[in-house]
């Protein structure tokens, strides 16, 4: 019997989220995407936080006549002569309103094999659209088309939501086949593929999938001569109550070993504090010194494989 493979593209996932109306906890959604692919187990992995853009043009009855405020006004401005004052006076007389959107990024996760990078992540917008502000204020007008598009004080009026949730689809990211390109515009390896190796070669692998506590985030930088370079960032989706690491300035030997056996209990794998020290979240880069000193001297309570990292750190530290 073939081997299966997961399969959805950019089209589907775009036509999914045209045709799926959005519920409170997004569950229509993932059994939908489940039911495509039923051999590989997906999951809503987190819900980014709330983020805003500028949206489209309603007039004062809440009919439609734009959905991008930017196309409208740079179009409307050309028909209006290129003259600001006639714009502002059109919208005043129409009594325009300029709506924001509001919304959330969502992360699903789909594993496709056991090793840390073997993971799709498909992210999807959830929009809500609201009534922001008159879109000139009479008192204060604009000056300038970019003041016009996107004022510093907006005459801003009480919201009320505009049409329904919709969903959007953003990316579809093959972890494996995304980092291969990553490492191709490295010379030294990025510190996002040093995580996933010493994920790989760690005791946390033999208990978890990164994916269950790890996500990643694609985005482009721009590099000292104006090029657009691709880049990865490592975010961590741990929804359990993991607490700060407490200070272990004198901490050695079984109270140290103590301190850090608790944490990775907390976060539900073996390790689990190396890979936050990388993350520089909740635990600091002096657990780790402390450790190897450890280590090195009268204490044995890391498994070789994970020595091996904790080691390789030390000589050549990185952060992700």
């Amino acid at each position: 019997m073939a081997e299966q493979t997961f399969q959805l593209d950019g089209q589907q996932l775009a036509k999914i989220c045209k045709n799926i109306p959005p519920d409170a906890d997004d569950q229509l959604l993932l059994a939908t995407l489940q039911a495509l692919n039923p051999d590989y187990p997906m999951r809503l992995a987190k819900t980014g936080a709330e983020w805003y853009r500028l949206g489209g043009v309603i007039d004062s009855v809440g009919e439609r006549i734009a959905n991008d405020l930017v196309e409208w006004t740079e179009r409307t401005y050309i028909n209006c002569g290129k003259n600001l004052q006639t714009l502002i006076e059109h919208a005043l007389q129409q009594k325009l309103i300029a709506t924001r959107q509001t919304g959330n990024t969502l992360h699903f996760v789909v594993q496709t094999g056991a090793k840390a990078e073997d993971f799709v992540q498909i992210d999807i917008d959830k929009t809500f659209e609201i009534p922001d502000r008159y879109l000139v204020d009479e008192f204060n007008p604009p000056e300038d088309l970019e003041e016009f598009i996107d004022p510093l004080d907006p005459e801003c009026i009480t919201s009320s939501w505009v049409g329904t949730p919709r969903y959007s689809y953003r990316r579809k990211t093959d972890v494996a086949i995304f980092m291969d390109e990553i490492n191709k515009y490295h010379v030294e390896e990025h510190p996002a593929q040093r995580f996933l190796d010493d994920w790989n070669r760690s005791s946390a692998q033999q208990k978890n999938h990164l994916s269950d506590d790890w996500i990643i985030r694609p985005y482009r930088n721009t590099g000292r001569f104006g090029e657009q370079i691709i880049n990865v960032e490592i975010i961590n989706t741990q929804q359990k109550n993991v607490l700060q690491l407490e200070d272990i300035n004198g901490k050695r030997g079984v109270a140290l070993h103590n301190l850090i056996s608790r944490f990775d209990r907390q976060a539900g794998y073996p390790f689990a504090w190396f890979f936050y020290m990388v993350k520089g979240k909740l635990v600091q880069p002096n657990c780790g010194v402390a450790v190897y000193k450890d280590i090195i001297g009268d204490f044995s309570y890391l498994p070789e494989r994970d020595v091996a990292v904790l080691k390789d750190w030390i000589h050549t530290p990185y952060s992700v």
